[in-house]
């Protein structure tokens, strides 16, 4: 009897042990919480990316600008003042122009040491504008992917709970885009597939920005969303924003009151 017990005990610590080492990567890529029993007080929001994000926000604590003037300063705005009582605390750490190998080199500062729970990222565009015009510089698809993977496993490792909300990159055909416009369509494209695949990869949510801008021309001229094939004027930051909050409230229960608003 005492001998199955010390088999049971062994198997039992060999199983914690390999799951601690990380031997078991789809256990570590995977939200553990069911979808309506997550944290929902006390969240950190963090919004990661290049300028989109960035929104020439404030470097320092002042509160007026921390956020920018973007998508982010808007999802930030509206459930700061519709929840106060939850005391979330956001953070913009967009930072224009970078790259995926810009994001992995402050990854440490900028994401990890700020422990989100909600980790929202916007990155790409650049990827593909080095591709075309600074090409030592650039990385493939196939880089960009395994670097992307790399920083949302080191988040998952040090938070297995981590909400990863993945934006998806858009250009349109707008100004200097239309030059090489072929190319900048077909490496954003390549970048956008495999950041769907990381979504379905690590559980997360995916917002299909370009879908959204997409029905928007369809109604109105190019340059009044995107004025220059990549950055949002103001009002496609809204509809940015509207997205987010309607996608990522299937997974924050308490957001469902913009899923109906929307």
């Amino acid at each position: 009897m005492r001998t199955k017990t010390s088999r049971r005990t062994f198997l039992m610590s060999s199983a914690l042990l390999g799951l601690a080492s990380g031997s078991f990567p789809e256990v570590a890529r995977a939200n553990t919480l069911p979808d309506g029993q997550r944290k929902e007080t006390g969240l950190v929001f963090l919004f990661q990316g290049d300028s989109i994000t960035d929104g020439n926000r404030g470097r320092n604590t002042d509160p007026n600008h921390i956020m920018g003037h973007g998508y982010a300063y808007a999802i930030a705005s509206r459930i700061g003042a519709d929840f106060p009582e939850r005391d979330f605390i956001f953070y913009n750490r967009g930072i224009s122009g970078n790259k995926i190998t810009d994001l992995q080199k402050r990854w440490q500062p900028d994401t990890l040491a700020l422990k989100p729970d909600v980790l929202s990222i916007l990155i790409g565009i650049n990827d593909t504008g080095a591709t075309i015009n600074k090409p030592a510089e650039a990385t493939t698809p196939e880089q960009f992917e395994t670097i992307y993977r790399s920083l949302l496993d080191e988040c998952r490792r040090a938070n297995p709970e981590t909400l990863f909300v993945l934006g998806i990159p858009f250009v349109y055909p707008v100004g200097s885009r239309q030059e090489n416009w072929e190319r900048w369509q077909s490496d954003t494209r390549n970048r956008q597939v495999v950041i769907r695949k990381l979504a379905t990869e690590f559980n997360a949510v995916v917002v299909d920005y370009p879908a959204v801008l997409d029905q928007a021309i369809a109604g109105k001229n190019t340059e009044y969303w995107v004025w220059d094939g990549i950055h949002p004027t103001v009002f496609a930051h809204e509809l940015m924003a509207r997205e987010w909050l309607k996608q990522v409230s299937q997974r924050l229960k308490f957001l469902k009151k913009y899923k109906r608003s929307f």
